[in-house]
Order: structure tokens, then sequence, then C-alpha cells
């Protein structure tokens, strides 16, 4: 296999590490990813390579990009207690490995980086002045790869709304708008009517991810892109997308209720999840619409699966239809 095609993916157990590494590996290239569970050091399975490794370990993540010419960095600590201690250490490790390789770097990039001076309408060098201290460390992962790019790595930066989709993890539509494994009965929304908010379907995200890759030599070396996604420009969109799809499929027709961060702030001190989701409520105080002019500089459009579609995929694999 050439070279050009090897990919190192951390994070291919999780949401978008594992739906890009899904779509690497049926685009023809060949993948590693890197797994702390592996039962063996190596094992060849589900069309890709798994290499027991920890993105932590700087000597692993070496080992398992030699000859590599792509990392992709979908790889986030398990829960909240240990993220802000690990998440630069592990971008480190990506690093020292993309520079070792001469290999470009893909990061999933979060709209957490912006507070209420870039809204409404962010471009890719719009200031970043987040609110959060997870929004702070964001910015500081983008200021390293800034610097890494000016010493021979390749960076790529595709930023995005809100994740939802199968597979996608935790995030806010299997978090706060239904529940996984349970009928969809009503909805809960967190943000307010008349309130634009910004959603991004995971295999849309990947399919954008891959078509930049193929065109990564004509990048610059430090390059962000914006999606964009879904815009759901009053509030009440994606709401009305799970309740069509919840109507023709159950004949059962949901109700929205409003979410309830009275319960939040209660249980923040004591649930670290909680007090995360809780300082993110700015982004749906405010909207927040990126746009995708640059990205379609280089492609000729964005993937974009139709809404209603994107919500039924969605609820199939969360199981909100397996009692039906």
């Amino acid at each position: 296999m050439d070279r050009h095609n090897k990919v190192l993916v951390l994070g291919a157990t999780g949401g978008i590490g594992g739906e890009v590494a899904r779509q690497l590996r049926d685009a023809g290239w060949q993948v590693n990813a890197l797994w702390r569970g592996a039962a063996r050091d190596r094992e060849e399975r589900d069309g890709m390579t798994w290499i027991r490794g920890d993105a932590l370990c700087r000597e692993d993540v070496l080992a398992a990009a030699q000859g590599c010419s792509v990392i992709v960095h979908g790889v986030n600590p398990s829960g909240y207690r240990q993220w802000d201690r690990q998440v630069l250490p592990m971008l480190d490790n990506s690093i020292a490995a993309a520079q070792q390789q001469g290999a470009t770097l893909l990061l999933p990039g979060t709209v957490y980086n912006y507070g209420p001076d870039a809204f409404m309408e962010p471009d890719e060098d719009a200031p970043q002045n987040p609110l959060t201290r997870k929004g702070a460390i964001r910015v500081e992962l983008e200021l390293r790869l800034l610097e890494a790019s000016r010493q021979g790595a390749r960076v790529l930066i595709v930023r995005c709304g809100d994740f939802f989709g199968p597979g996608a993890g935790n995030n806010w539509f299997s978090q706060g708008l239904v529940k996984p494994a349970k009928p969809v009965r009503s909805l809960s929304y967190p943000g307010a009517p008349g309130i634009g908010h910004q959603w991004a379907y995971l295999p849309d995200v990947a399919r954008t991810m891959l078509a930049l890759l193929e065109r990564r030599d004509e990048l610059e070396d430090f390059c962000r892109v914006h999606m964009a996604g879904h815009w759901d420009d009053d509030g009440r969109q994606m709401s009305r997308a799970i309740q069509n799809v919840v109507l023709r499929r159950s004949g059962r027709h949901p109700v929205v209720r409003a979410f309830p961060w009275w319960l939040l702030t209660l249980a923040a001190p004591l649930v670290t999840t909680f007090r995360e989701m809780q300082e993110m409520r700015y982004l749906w105080r405010t909207p927040l619409r990126l746009h995708n002019a640059r990205l379609l500089q280089w492609l000729a459009q964005e993937p974009h699966t139709p809404l209603e579609q994107a919500v039924e995929t969605t609820l199939d694999a969360l199981g909100c239809f397996d009692s039906l």
C-alpha cells in the first residue's frame, strides 16, 4: 500500500474518529487504529489494523504512526475528570508523530473556541476568546497546532456545529433532545424559541474530512475550514424533524418541552458532566452560524444529508424504535 494512503486514527472507537476511520477504510486507505483495549499487540479486523497503545504514551503513538501520511486526532479522555490534564499531552504526542512522519494532522474543531464577541457569523480567522475552561483548552490546542505547522507538520482543522448521528457518542441530541433506547414521547430542547442553532451530521462531517484530505497537498500548512451543516434558524426545525420522523414511524406526535436547566444548576456542583453542559448554555442563548465559503473554495459542494433522513438514521441507531 502506498504510504500516501496510510493513516493513523486516534479515537477510532469513538464518534468522529470511528466514522472517519470507517470511511477512510471504505475509500481504500490503509488504516492503523490505536486502541487501549486491543486483545493483542496488533490484530487485523474490520479491514483495519488495530494496534494496542495509549494516546498518552508518546512511544505508542510514534510507533503506530510509522509510514503514515495522515494522523486523525479524534481522541478524547473518557469522562470529564481528567479532561483538562490529558487533552494537551495527547495532542502533543500526535504533533510529535506528525512532525516525525511529515504527515498531515487532522483535528475536528468545535465552536467552544468562540465567545460572544465572535457571534453571530465567525469566519475561520475570527478572534477566539472563549467563556469556558473547555473552550480555553480548545484554543490552546489550535495554538499548538499553528506552531507545529511552522515546524514541519501540516494541519487541517474542520470546525462544525453540534454533532448528531449514528455512533456520535455524548452529544446534545442524545443527551438532551431524546433518550437512547427509549421511545420518543417528548423532546427536551435546550435552546430558546427563535434562537438559531447549528448541527452537524457525523457522516457528513467525515465525508467532508475525507474530501479535504484527498486535496491536502493543495491546502495551506495550517488550514482551518468551517462546515455549514444543518442550520436551524429558529430553534424549531430539529424538533420538527424529530416529530415528523416519530409520527411517521410510530404514529406518536411527541411534545416539545424546555430543557430543565434548573436541574443542571442544582446538580452541577456534584456532577462534572452537568457542570460542563451548564457552561455551554451560552451557545443556546445566542445564535452562532459557521459559513462554509472557504470550504467551498476547495470542494464543489459540502456533503449534506437531508435533515429528516439524518434524524431517522440517528434515532434508529439510538434504539428509539426498537420496541415498535
